[in-house]
């Protein structure tokens, strides 16, 4: 239970979808007022729980001593996963939430997005 609080104060803290219903079927916060469902919160919150599980085995293998070019091959590894993450948000997001803030003509969601993306990529 320690893992899913964890994940849970992370999400609400970066303001990633996710569900308060305990099984992952959706998300239940809105953008600029409307709210709208997530369908891929439980992938996400699968995929971030297995990206994490890599980092702590790449810190472990810091730890340990191993030869500095398999770590860097499991952080590469590890960055590729959080990358996929990423696009797994934005796809939702866009088919949703921007679909969403095009329908209520909220300008800030789009601009929010355009930020998003910008950080996202760098």
């Amino acid at each position: 239970m320690e893992q899913h609080t964890h994940d849970h104060d992370y999400l609400h803290a970066h303001g990633i979808a996710h569900s308060h219903d305990g099984d992952g079927a959706g998300h239940v916060h809105g953008h600029g007022g409307h709210p709208h469902v997530h369908e891929n919160t439980k992938a996400v919150l699968n995929r971030l729980s297995r990206a994490i599980g890599h980092l702590e085995s790449v810190k472990k293998m810091v730890e340990d001593g191993r030869d500095c070019s398999e770590v860097l091959v499991q952080i590469a590894a590890v960055r590729s996963a959080i990358n996929n993450v990423g696009k797994v948000i934005l796809q939702d997001h866009i088919q949703h939430c921007v679909v969403d803030a095009v329908e209520h003509n909220d300008q800030e969601a789009i601009t929010n997005l355009c930020q998003a993306i910008d950080k996202f990529v760098k």
